[in-house]
C-alpha cells in the first residue's frame, strides 16, 4: 500500500517529538497531508503533497535523531584521516 512509507514517516516524527502528535490525512486525490494536534484543534503543516515530497517534508521536521556509531565504525573513520607527511 502506498500509504505505509508515509505513515512510517509520520510514527518516526511521533517517536522523536515528545509531548507532540502528528498525524497524517489522505486525500481523496492521492495527495498527503501533515497535521499537528493540539488542545486548540489540528493544525494543518503543508498543503497536499505526492509521497515521495511529503516523506522528505516529515522527516526534515522535529529533532534529528544521531546516527549509531559502533566501535568498528569510529576506528575505521580514525583509520581515514591521514598522518600528516614529516619533510
Amino acid at each position: 500500500m502506498r500509504s505505509t512509507r508515509a505513515s512510517a514517516a509520520v510514527a518516526r516524527l511521533n517517536a522523536r517529538s515528545a509531548g507532540r502528535h502528528y498525524l497524517m490525512v489522505l486525500t481523496g486525490s492521492g495527495l498527503f497531508l501533515l497535521r499537528e494536534r493540539t488542545d486548540a484543534g489540528e493544525t494543518p503543516l503543508c498543503e497536499p503533497l505526492a509521497l515521495d515530497d511529503f516523506v522528505r517534508f516529515v522527516d526534515s521536521l522535529g529533532p534529528q535523531k544521531a546516527p549509531r556509531v559502533t566501535k568498528n565504525d569510529a576506528a575505521f573513520a580514525k583509520q581515514l584521516v591521514g598522518k600528516p607527511k614529516a619533510e
